[in-house]
């Protein structure tokens, strides 16, 4: 049965969980599944670089201020996946600027659940007793959507240890480096001190440094690693996954079938004979 609930948990800052989120939601929509991602690194507030227009209210003014306000109310189309800013139900999106005009139209639709707070907030959000709420949002949005994906920090926080220990599945996102598979296995045993565990590990590239490591590589505890190659790194980029069929979509839809040990229905051509022998 598929898992519908995912946290992709970052081993180190800057390892590209936020944007690999989105990548996979955008897979899951290109499938035909109605995908959200839900921001669990409020430090970082990532994920709203991804959504055009105005948040409010954003995730953690439902965990503190607004607790009865339905998920929907902080859910929001993501850029670049064709989804309606007007739709009904779904309140954040009428900040849409148009942008939306050339994007493609996918089977599914992504929506963001964000984090846009000041300090103050983000720091109630980050209470035990918002963690709590947070597992119960998760929740929420597995009953709304086909599949839910979490972009969560290294785990040290209450968010985080939220994200991690109440989803179907956890995989970890790395460096595609030797330090990134260090940082994995330091992840790994903080996650299973909190009393959850990794089903996976995703190794991320980064634009220029080139390949790095060995595509059958497997980390110290003997599990196998995805690994996802260097994409154009700019928020305005993506998501690459909604469309295209190159090396990076490819990998993105291995690494969705993994992550959610699931199987896709989306098809690729047959690679020519140039991208066959392109690294």
């Amino acid at each position: 049965m598929q898992a519908t609930t995912l946290a992709l948990v970052g081993a180190t800052g800057g390892a590209g969980t936020t944007r690999t989120a989105v990548e996979l939601a955008a897979m899951g929509a290109r499938d035909g599944d109605d995908v959200a991602v839900v921001d669990a690194a409020f430090t970082t507030q990532g994920l709203s670089e991804y959504v055009p227009g105005r948040i409010d209210p954003d995730l953690t003014a439902l965990l503190t201020e607004d607790p009865d306000a339905a998920l929907s109310a902080a859910a929001y189309p993501v850029a670049g996946t064709g989804a309606g800013v007007e739709r009904s139900g779904f309140g954040g999106g009428s900040g849409g600027d148009g942008s939306e005009d050339d994007a493609p139209d996918l089977p599914g639709r992504v929506d963001a659940i964000p984090a846009r707070a000041p300090f103050e907030r983000v720091a109630r959000a980050k209470t035990a007793e918002a963690g709590r709420k947070l597992e119960r949002r998760i929740d929420e949005a597995a009953t709304t959507y086909d599949a839910v994906v979490v972009d969560a920090a290294p785990v040290g926080s209450n968010e985080a240890v939220a994200a991690a220990t109440t989803v179907d599945r956890a995989v970890a996102i790395r460096p595609a480096t030797a330090h990134g598979r260090d940082a994995a296995q330091r992840l790994r045993g903080r996650i299973a001190d909190v009393g959850g565990s990794l089903d996976a590990t995703l190794a991320v590239e980064r634009a220029g440094s080139g390949s790095g490591g060995d595509e059958n590589e497997r980390d110290d505890d003997g599990s196998g690693v995805v690994r996802v190659p260097a994409t154009d790194p700019e928020v305005a980029a993506a998501p690459t996954a909604a469309t295209g069929d190159d090396a990076y979509a490819r990998a993105i839809a291995a690494a969705y079938e993994t992550a959610f040990d699931a199987s896709l229905g989306v098809e690729f051509p047959d690679p020519g004979l140039v991208e066959r022998f392109t690294p």
